[in-house]
């Protein structure tokens, strides 16, 4: 949850100086090429020249995905080993790893939330908005 307030700060500022743009102006800001160059503070891979995604038009708008579900406490505490997080849209491109505290998801392979085409559906000014925009199914019994 710190980074996640960390980050919204982050985006809410940068949001503040991109007013006067139309949101499709907006959208293509957040394209790494330009992040890189202007806003180098909002991801620490940018100072490495490292994408978090190899992927030709990265877009960096949903750094944090919308459809990533996380609890500390466990999804499914009834279970021996808890579920951890999860994607809300079961991502073909997703997987899971188990780790020493539970199950975890692993974004690695998916690039969903990077495409500009995706943003554009999901787009709102306020990025706190856009993160709670998709339901949590329960998983529960999971």
């Amino acid at each position: 949850m710190k980074w996640f307030e960390n980050h919204a700060q982050k985006h809410a500022k940068i949001m503040q100086k991109l007013t006067h743009l139309s949101d499709d102006e907006v959208i293509a800001y957040f394209r790494y090429e330009n992040m890189v160059e202007n806003e180098p503070d909002f991801c620490p891979l940018y100072a490495q020249g490292k994408k978090c995604h190899e992927m030709e038009r990265l877009n960096c708008y949903l750094c944090a995905c919308p459809n990533f579900r996380f609890n500390d406490a466990g999804f499914n505490t009834s279970e021996q080993t808890p579920l951890k997080s999860y994607c809300n849209i079961d991502s073909a491109d997703g997987s899971q790893i188990e780790g020493r505290s539970g199950i975890h998801q692993n974004c690695a392979g998916c690039t969903v939330p990077h495409h500009e085409s995706y943003i554009k559906e999901l787009f709102q000014r306020n990025w706190r908005r856009v993160m709670q925009k998709s339901p949590s199914p329960s998983r529960e019994n999971r």
